[in-house]
């Protein structure tokens, strides 16, 4: 249960930054406006689907699979089409946080761009970006479907140490129940499995982050499989986030030797330095946190694009003929199922390699020519 105190402020939260539910009707014939100060192309939600597609109610694959991928100011769920051809919307409109340099701040509802479509002079331009009419520079800082999904694994994650931390101190050392009979291997085999072999007497120092990034990159992913939500770790913003804080506590953690075997290897002829040296500060420095990145940000958009390209399939083959989609549908939702259970298994694999080979480069900061080099292999 939610204390009282805690859903009073979760409430009044989402009142103050006026998150909404809106079904929006939006006819698919509607023409494109223009702003007739500096020329900026302003077009509705309906309009930009038309002119992707180049006919009305042509099934396009592309904007189906990029719309669940991309971020956006709003978390769209479904959208049902009448019979007179117009389209009801059912979204959540998300806060727009503004900031212009002179002007201070604006914070408003997305939906305020769409009815009108322009709002304190601001627009959404054809591909559905936010831009000043006037051509004036501004700061987004805006609540978007990925932050807020973020803040919801956030929330989940505190939520869950919490309660496992109450019941540690209310039962003690006594047998764990409930979800901290979970957690509790889980973060057994984080520190015995992952912390200890890589990092040696090091491992308490660095056991709390490599906790959370497991348990925060594997509630992502898990997260980002539930149809409608998103996708947050197949963001290359978030995972170059994660891939900066690992390279941080690096050189943080790096030690004079660790340098020193970089810039001059013991051992090793001088000519053989001109080349040596700047490849191991390439892989260093570059290579790993790179590595990091794109490793994570990789594997989770593929899965999610596998999944909706066999799901683009049905409606592919079904605007051929009826028998068409209906064979098509046999296969595409077999290989649709069968890759998202897979994608079950990928999210703890990758949350579970994102935290080795983290605790790995650190480890390796601390080991070279420091006295413990057998102890971390």
């Amino acid at each position: 249960m939610i204390p009282r105190s805690t859903y009073k402020l979760l409430m009044t939260i989402v009142l103050l930054w006026g998150i909404r539910f809106s079904v929006s009707a939006s006819s698919t014939d509607s023409a494109s406006a223009y702003s007739t100060e500096e020329g900026v192309q302003l077009a509705d939600s309906a309009q930009t689907e038309e002119g992707q597609d180049g006919e009305s109610g042509k099934f396009n694959p592309a904007e189906m699979i990029l719309g669940h991928i991309l971020d956006s100011h709003e978390w769209h769920f479904f959208t049902i089409e009448r019979k007179d051809g117009t389209e009801i919307h059912g979204s959540i409109c998300l806060p727009v946080i503004l900031y212009t340099p002179g002007e201070g701040i604006s914070i408003f509802s997305f939906h305020k761009l769409h009815h009108p479509q322009v709002y304190k002079g601001f627009a959404l331009d054809a591909n559905e970006k936010i831009v000043r009419t006037d051509g004036k520079k501004f700061y987004d800082f805006s609540i978007t479907k990925n932050v807020l999904q973020l803040l919801i694994a956030f929330t989940l994650l505190l939520l869950i140490f919490i309660s496992v931390a109450r019941n540690y101190s209310k039962y003690g050392t006594k047998a764990p129940h409930g979800i901290q009979s979970v957690v509790e291997v889980l973060v057994i085999f984080v520190r015995d499995e992952i912390a200890k072999p890589m990092l040696g007497s090091k491992y308490k120092t660095y056991l709390p982050y490599l906790l959370t990034l497991f348990f925060f990159i594997w509630i992502n992913n898990v997260i980002g499989l539930i149809p409608g939500a998103a996708n947050v770790t197949g963001n290359i913003a978030v995972t170059m986030t994660l891939a900066a804080i690992t390279f941080i506590l690096m050189m943080v953690s790096s030690k004079k030797n660790y340098w020193l075997h970089m810039v001059a290897p013991p051992g090793v002829p001088i000519p053989v330095l001109f080349l040596l040296v700047p490849i191991e500060f390439i892989s260093n420095i570059i290579v790993k946190p790179f590595a990091l990145m794109i490793r994570l940000f990789a594997n989770m958009l593929a899965g999610h694009l596998l999944v909706l390209s066999f799901i683009a399939l049905i409606f592919i083959f079904a605007g051929i003929s009826v028998v068409a989609g209906l064979g098509a549908s046999i296969f595409s939702v077999a290989f649709a199922v069968f890759i998202y259970f897979l994608e079950l298994l990928v999210t703890a694999l990758q949350a579970y390699i994102f935290t080795v080979l983290t605790a790995l480069f650190i480890g390796e900061t601390l080991a070279v020519g420091s006295g413990h080099d057998s102890e971390h292999h």
